[in-house]
């Protein structure tokens, strides 16, 4: 406890400077690399500077000043979206490791897969042209002549299921930008999300990011608590759990999604994920899961399969996050999500005194990031300020440590509450929700029923 009420102290040193340096790329990106200004230029030079003792330092070094002298290719583009990212998995490592230290945590190495064959160039080559037009331009000058124009790219890649990743984060950008477009009306340009995207989009495009290496699990899954994602047209569960082998005891998380839209919410989000039951199930009844030749990727990720899965005996999440998670090995970090903002680990806090956005702990204090809590379970931000014990995700964001509460055990009225954001998987458990869930009616059963009528006419 004492050692993760340290990480309030502050960031690590180097990691404010690292985070300046990729604004002031983030901020050329923005008005465009085809037209830099003087101070702009300067910039660039200061970032690609900060990487001259790495191994991309002459890369980034000519290609910052290539591009002050109005010649951009793609290869220059590469070589500082690579520096950007080295930027960032360098805060990222740092901060982790903090972390991985003050919780006492063991954490696995990263083993470099092996290269796949290159059997979609052409396709690559297209998504490369796009991106590089893009970073030309900058957001501010993105009209929707640009954005259509990697349509054809982009049809081409959803149709290649081998290049699903590419496809997804492309259409995902298309997408963001075309629903701002102009741009340059915008009042204020998402550009750290954007250039997120963009670098992700050109490593990925020049083969970077190869499929994680796979392998087949059999053992029990102790759950610690599920992080509900929910965006207007789709949703996800996931879980994070301890799972017991033979020989091991690793930190793993697993994910399922469906697709949605902007009227179900609240609870019903739940009614949208009925096709896998057993995990459904495991996660209202706190049971453990029996898995058998289940998926595990690398970084960590169960592909979940429900046939692969049953349900267990009971299993008290805030017994597994005190007795099994201080000796659970974690999952290494591939390349590509090594980003301070993926930062979520599963931690354990006790004995703190808790307000409504921060928690007192060991005479220091942490902010509460009560703006990811679901509207489809039974926690809330009152609930959780009258709580003494949590099982949250320690995140990183903001330039600051933050808690999301996945559990929570509070006394309320003088009496012991005990709250999980998995409880209302199988259906709210407060008779008060539940009455009225009951009077407004089964949106998802009407829903899929009126689909079902247009799919028969």
């Amino acid at each position: 406890m004492a050692g993760l009420a340290e990480l309030a102290t502050g960031a690590p040193a180097g990691v404010d400077e690292a985070l300046g340096l990729v604004a002031e790329f983030d901020d050329a990106l923005t008005y465009g690399l085809g037209r830099l200004t003087e101070g702009r230029a300067a910039a660039l030079a200061s970032f690609a500077g900060a990487l001259a003792g790495t191994p991309l330092g002459a890369a980034a070094g000519e290609a910052a000043a290539k591009i002050a002298s109005g010649a951009v290719a793609e290869e220059h583009l590469a070589a500082l979206a690579g520096g950007r990212a080295a930027l960032f998995g360098a805060v990222h490592d740092a901060l982790l490791a903090r972390l991985d230290g003050c919780a006492g945590r063991e954490r696995a190495e990263w083993r470099e897969p092996g290269r796949g064959e290159d059997t979609a160039a052409n396709l690559l080559a297209g998504c490369r042209s796009w991106l590089t037009e893009l970073a030309i331009t900058g957001w501010r000058g993105v009209d929707h002549d640009l954005v259509s124009s990697a349509d054809p790219t982009l049809e081409a890649l959803l149709a290649r299921p081998a290049l699903r990743r590419q496809a997804v984060l492309l259409d995902g950008l298309a997408a963001e930008l075309r629903a701002s477009c102009p741009v340059a009306t915008l009042e204020r340009v998402p550009a750290r999300r954007w250039a997120d995207l963009w670098t992700r989009a050109v490593l990925l495009a020049r083969g970077a990011g190869e499929e994680e290496p796979a392998e087949t699990v059999s053992g029990r899954l102790l759950v610690l608590g599920v992080d509900v994602h929910e965006h207007g047209t789709a949703v996800q569960a996931q879980v994070h759990g301890v799972l017991e082998t033979r020989d091991a005891a690793r930190l793993v998380r697993t994910s399922v999604t469906a697709a949605k839209v902007d009227t179900i919410v609240g609870p019903a989000v739940w009614r949208l994920l009925t096709g896998h039951p057993v995990l459904m199930g495991a996660l209202a009844g706190r049971l453990t899961l029996n898995l058998k030749d289940m998926p595990l990727l690398a970084g960590g990720d169960l592909l979940w399969h429900d046939d692969r899965a049953s349900a267990g005996e009971p299993a008290d999440p805030f017994a597994t996050a005190r007795v099994v998670l201080p000796r659970a090995v974690a999952p290494p970090v591939p390349p590509l999500d090594r980003h301070p903002v993926r930062i979520a680990e599963p931690v354990l806090l006790e004995g703190y005194k808790a307000r409504r956005e921060t928690l007192e702990l060991d005479g220091t204090t942490l902010a509460i990031d009560t703006g990811r809590l679901p509207a489809c379970g039974p926690l809330t931000p009152a609930l959780v300020a009258a709580s003494t014990e949590c099982v949250g995700l320690m995140r990183w964001d903001g330039g600051r440590w933050a808690v999301q509460p996945l559990a929570v055990r509070a006394t309320v009225k003088k009496k012991p509450v005990e709250a999980h954001t998995g409880d209302w998987a199988l259906g709210p458990a407060d008779p008060k929700i539940a009455k009225a869930e009951a009077r407004t009616g089964d949106a998802v059963a009407v829903l899929r029923e009126r689909a079902g009528r247009l799919l028969r006419a």
